[in-house]
C-alpha cells in the first residue's frame, strides 16, 4: 500500500524518493502513529514533505489515494449552532424575479442584530424558509439560500452576497513552481520592463572591444561591462480562498510567470479586499500578519502595483467599517485602496471574471471607479493592456 501511496505522491509531484519512503516505514514500524487516519496524515506529511509549499500537492494526493473516507472539521462553528442544521439538504433556485422581490434588511449593523436574535428564539432545525437560521430558503441567515444581503455560515457561496462568513477557512499559497500551460502569459508580461545596466562588469563588450583592439595596432583589448537588467519593481496583491479557489490554476500560472520575468517583485495575499493587514503564508495567515501601512512604507513609490481579484463581494466590504466578512475592520476597504492608489503612480486590477459580467456587480463597479478604470480582465490581452499602461 505504501508503494502505491508513494506513486501517487510522484503523479501529483510532490517531491519524494526513495529515502523519505524508507523513513515513513521505519516510523511506522516504530507506531509513531497507529489506526488513526488523522496521525498517520501528520505523520506521513511531515516525512514525506520538505517543503510548505508543496503541501496542497500533498494533500490532493492523499485526497486522491485514501478517497471515500469520511472526513470531519469538528471546530468550524461554535456548538450554539448545531452541525447538522448546516448540511445542505436543499437548494431553492428563484428566478430573476424572484430574486428582485427579496428586499436586504438595510445595514450591516441591523444584519448582525437580527442574526443574534434568530439564534435565542430558534430551538429546532428550519430548511426552504424565509426567517430562521437553516438551509435553502430566502432567509438572510444559513446556507445554500438566496437572500441579497445575509451571512453565510458554512459551504461555498452560490450568489457571493452574503457581508459575514461563519466557516472555518484555509487558503493554499500559491505554487510558483507551477508549469505554466500558456507561455504567452510570460509575453505579455514582458511588456512590462525597464532595462538597465547595473552591477559588476560580466558581459563582453563586442563593438568596444573590437574598436579598443583596432586603435591599439591589433592587440587584443578585451572590454566588459555590466549586465543588462529589468529594473521594473513589481508589487502583487493576490486575492486568495472563497470565489477566487475557481482561479487558483491562472493565478498560479501568472505568479509563476511574474517571478520568472521580473528580479524585484514582491506578493501577499489579501481576501477579497484590502484592510489593515495582509500576508505571506495562507497557513499561518492569523498569526504572521503584515500591516498594510508597512507595505506602503517599506515599498517605495517606484514599484508598479498589480491587484488580482475577481472584485465580487458585498458592498459593504469596500465601503463600510466592520464590512469584512471574517474580522472586524476599524476603517472601510475603500480608505486603505485610496491609500495604496496615493502612494504608488500605477495601480492596476487584474479580474479572472469575464468582463462582460462586470457592470452586474456592484462591487465590480466601485473598484473600477477606485482603480480609475485601470482594471483588466485576466486574459492575455487583458495583461497585455494593463502591461502597456504600467509601462508608461
Amino acid at each position: 500500500m505504501l508503494i502505491r501511496f508513494f506513486e501517487t505522491l510522484r503523479t501529483y509531484k510532490v517531491p519524494v524518493s526513495l529515502r523519505e519512503l524508507l523513513d515513513l516505514i521505519e516510523a511506522l514500524q516504530a507506531r509513531l502513529a497507529f489506526a488513526d487516519m488523522d496521525e498517520f496524515y501528520m505523520l506521513s506529511r511531515a516525512v514525506m514533505v520538505k517543503d510548505e509549499k508543496h503541501y496542497d500537492r500533498f494533500d490532493r494526493a492523499f485526497a486522491d489515494f485514501f478517497e471515500g473516507l469520511e472526513t470531519i472539521d469538528p471546530n468550524w462553528l461554535s456548538k450554539a449552532i448545531p452541525e447538522d442544521w448546516l448540511r445542505k439538504e436543499l437548494e431553492k433556485n428563484l428566478s430573476p424575479e424572484d430574486l428582485a422581490k427579496l428586499q436586504g434588511l438595510g445595514s450591516l449593523e441591523k444584519i448582525l442584530e437580527e442574526f443574534r436574535k434568530r439564534l435565542e428564539e430558534q430551538h429546532k432545525r428550519h430548511q426552504g424558509g424565509n426567517k430562521m437560521v437553516g438551509t435553502g430558503g430566502t432567509s438572510p441567515f444559513g446556507a445554500f439560500g438566496a437572500n441579497p444581503e445575509g451571512i453565510r455560515l458554512n459551504g461555498p457561496s452560490r450568489n457571493k452576497t452574503a457581508v459575514k462568513v461563519w466557516e472555518k477557512r484555509d487558503y493554499r499559497n500559491l505554487d510558483d513552481s507551477v508549469e505554466l500551460g500558456i507561455r504567452n502569459i510570460k509575453l505579455a508580461l514582458r511588456r512590462l520592463r525597464k532595462f538597465a545596466r547595473t552591477g559588476r562588469e560580466e558581459e563582453l563588450d563586442l563593438d568596444n572591444t573590437i574598436s579598443s583592439t583596432a586603435n591599439n595596432a591589433g592587440l587584443l583589448d578585451i572590454k566588459m561591462r555590466p549586465e543588462i537588467e529589468n529594473k521594473v519593481k513589481l508589487l502583487v496583491f493576490f486575492d486568495i480562498g472563497g470565489s477566487m479557489d475557481p482561479y487558483v490554476k491562472v493565478c498560479e500560472e501568472l505568479f509563476s510567470a511574474a517571478r520568472t520575468e521580473f528580479k524585484h517583485m514582491e506578493y501577499f495575499y489579501f481576501h477579497n479586499f484590502i484592510y489593515e493587514y495582509v500576508w505571506k503564508d495562507n497557513r499561518r495567515r492569523w498569526d504572521e500578519k503584515t500591516a498594510t501601512w508597512d507595505v506602503l512604507h517599506k515599498y517605495g513609490s517606484d514599484y508598479k502595483v498589480i491587484f488580482v481579484g475577481d472584485a465580487a463581494m458585498s458592498p459593504y466590504e469596500i465601503n463600510s467599517v466592520g464590512g469584512s466578512v471574517e474580522h472586524w475592520n476599524e476603517e472601510p476597504g475603500a480608505a486603505w485602496f485610496q491609500r495604496v492608489m496615493e502612494t504608488y503612480d500605477k495601480v492596476v486590477w487584474l479580474n479572472p471574471e469575464p468582463e462582460r459580467t462586470w457592470q452586474m456587480t456592484t462591487s465590480t463597479k466601485w473598484i473600477q471607479q477606485l482603480t480609475e478604470n485601470h482594471m483588466y480582465p485576466l486574459t492575455i490581452e487583458g495583461l497585455e493592456r494593463a502591461m502597456r499602461y504600467l509601462s508608461k
